[in-house]
């Protein structure tokens, strides 16, 4: 079964655990354009396309390895452009954000953009408001739901677990399989990191035998251990840091393992 590899488009101080306000990343580390040279060095050996979610900042400051990822055949999505949480925004301001980010990557590459992913999955059944918004702007698809009940910033519990349609917009939802009446993640991320290797094979071994295709993410900062490190609550630190050393060399492994390719093929776009 053909899966769906994904890579959202951030550096680490983007992340919403650390908390570093938009108005301060120019002054931060850029560590980005190693990292995703790292995955595209992985996908290119193995012959996968992806889809990569870019940040509009980084098409804007950093348009040459948008212009390198579009170049290398890979799907270019949108993941917004100053990575504020859904929740944390109203729709108006959202679509402001949404359109800048489309502007400034479509002036990178020549293909159109249909997919979107929200920041830190904030789609949830409070800003459902956004699907209006994003068939408004010319976006085919969402990458942004988790169908799972803990986490404190995102998930839907009860939404689907397969593709579907949520009016005009095809939802592409991130991975979970469930084991004893739990939905647990099988979606890459601080969950690929933070489980075993051969956990989260079987876990998406079993999402395609139940007849789903895997919907994977990783962050470029993710196979990045030699970033910056900040004083972090232990669990934004276990989340963020844990097995950073790790990434690369599982991300590799899993290419062997699986087969891959964009969001934009698996849907027939």
């Amino acid at each position: 079964m053909k899966n769906a590899l994904s890579i959202d488009l951030e550096d680490w101080f983007c992340a919403t655990n650390l908390g570093i306000d938009i108005k301060d990343w120019g002054t931060q580390e850029l560590r980005i354009v190693d990292s995703t040279r790292k995955i595209l060095r992985i996908l290119n050996e193995s012959n996968v396309k992806a889809t990569f979610f870019v940040l509009g900042w980084f098409a804007e400051h950093m348009p040459e390895i948008v212009r390198e990822i579009d170049r290398s055949g890979h799907e270019i999505a949108t993941h917004g452009y100053s990575h504020k949480m859904l929740t944390d925004v109203s729709p108006k301001s959202f679509e402001e954000d949404l359109a800048r980010a489309l502007r400034v990557t479509s002036e990178c590459i020549e293909q159109p953009i249909i997919g979107f992913r929200a920041p830190s999955f904030t789609i949830t059944n409070k800003t459902l408001w956004v699907f209006d918004i994003l068939e408004a702007n010319g976006i085919k698809y969402d990458s942004s739901i988790f169908p799972v009940r803990f986490h404190p910033d995102y998930g839907i519990a009860d939404a689907l677990l397969e593709i579907h349609q949520r009016g005009a917009i095809t939802e592409v939802p991130m991975s979970c399989v469930e084991v004893m009446g739990a939905r647990i993640p099988c979606s890459g991320g601080a969950y690929f990191r933070l489980y075993p290797y051969s956990i989260s094979r079987r876990l998406m071994r079993r999402c395609n035998a139940a007849g789903r295709p895997v919907v994977f993410y990783i962050h470029p900062w993710e196979m990045d251990p030699g970033q910056p490190r900040m004083k972090l609550p232990l669990l934004k630190a276990i989340r963020h840091y844990v097995n950073l050393d790790k990434t690369e060399r599982r991300f590799a492994k899993l290419q062997g393992d699986f087969t891959f390719t964009s969001i934009k093929e698996i849907l027939g776009l």
